[in-house]
């Protein structure tokens, strides 16, 4: 769209829509809807949004806001509802498909803000356990969750007073609506790729969502930008900057998955080929342990201060392991009772060939 083309001329482009432009831009729309599924489904399957950065749900949600608030107060799409007086409903709707695409991801996103609060499980233990980093609190996703709506009634609250009593101011709240969400959606995915990095595994992060959304986010920019042209670059500049983010993190996130199953591979192989322990002829097989997250997880074995660590131990290093990282927990725990001193003995040494 030409950035100096009057109104009238865009509504007589519309009553001629592009077929092919609006059959990628419904492509586009059913693809957004179908993206973010694996994501909702993750955190529902699992039942914890465990792995999933506060922060990232926070600046995910209010760019969403952000954004499509400003595609709904550029010159191009106000002028494209005022067409619709003079189009028919299938021409209409073809008009104001951008505006369907940036309202659903908003509701689609918003939903994984309800289903972050809905499952948030960060009771347990969510990081390694020589980690000095803190899990996120109750709290903090409560706070996020009110920034968010604070966020949304602000927006929409200065967007009615400059629709109605500042018409002439409307053109630039809009980009600053647009470069507000390029501004966080540039950060958005920087604490979700700080949290990845750390846990060293994507938690409830979807692969699939990423997968479909980082080369959909480049193809729903090159749509927006043959919708809006020039003149809404605030609109389209935003999914550029967060494709190139969101692949970032896909190529994190497959490079952990592909190591914790390589580290799998390698450990059935040794468990394979390995003389057998004594341990194993004397204990049943280990029982699955049930954790979020813990060090040792990706060797199956249990969480720390496990009251009988040679059930779990098939060779006498994972045996010295449990040991050593009970000794690190010890060190620092802030517990009363846990202390040296308090109940029990937790410096306590198990011993594998007697019982």
């Amino acid at each position: 769209m030409d950035i100096f083309e009057s109104p009238n001329d865009q509504c007589e482009r519309l009553k001629t829509p592009s077929y092919l432009e609006l059959t990628v831009s419904i492509i586009i729309l059913v693809g957004l809807f179908i993206s973010y599924l694996p994501q909702h489904y993750r955190i529902i399957s699992r039942g914890t949004s465990e792995g999933i950065s506060p922060y990232f749900v926070l600046l995910g949600t209010t760019s969403a806001t952000s954004g499509f608030a400003n595609i709904l107060t550029v010159p191009p799409s106000r002028a494209a509802i005022s067409c619709c007086k003079e189009l028919d409903t299938f021409e209409c709707t073809a008009g104001l498909l951008g505006l369907a695409q940036l309202g659903l991801q908003w509701i689609c996103f918003a939903l994984i803000l309800v289903l972050f609060l809905i499952f948030f499980r960060y009771t347990v233990a969510t990081v390694p356990e020589d980690s000095d980093e803190d899990a996120p609190t109750w709290r903090t996703a409560v706070m996020v969750g009110f920034l968010c709506f604070l966020h949304a009634l602000v927006v929409i609250a200065l967007t009615g007073v400059f629709a109605i009593a500042l018409p002439r101011q409307l053109d630039a709240w809009a980009n600053f609506l647009g470069i507000m969400a390029a501004a966080l959606a540039a950060v958005q995915y920087i604490p979700q790729i700080f949290t990845t990095y750390r846990l060293k595994h994507v938690g409830s992060l979807s692969i699939p969502m990423m997968c479909i959304q980082t080369p959909g986010g480049l193809l729903f920019a090159a749509s927006l930008f043959a919708r809006l042209g020039w003149a809404g670059w605030s609109t389209w500049f935003i999914y550029i900057m967060t494709a190139c983010m969101q692949g970032t993190l896909l190529f994190m996130g497959i490079y952990f998955e592909f190591s914790s199953r390589r580290h799998d591979v390698v450990v059935n192989v040794y468990g394979d080929s390995a003389p057998q322990s004594p341990i194993e002829h004397t204990h049943p097989r280990r029982p699955p342990a049930n954790r979020t997250y813990s060090e040792g997880w990706e060797r199956g074995l249990p969480g720390p201060f496990t009251g009988h660590p040679e059930r779990y131990a098939e060779t006498e290093e994972d045996l010295e392991h449990i040991q050593e990282r009970e000794e690190r927990a010890i060190a620092r725990e802030s517990q009363p009772l846990l202390r040296p001193g308090g109940i029990g003995n937790p410096y306590k040494h198990y011993d594998s060939t007697h019982h």
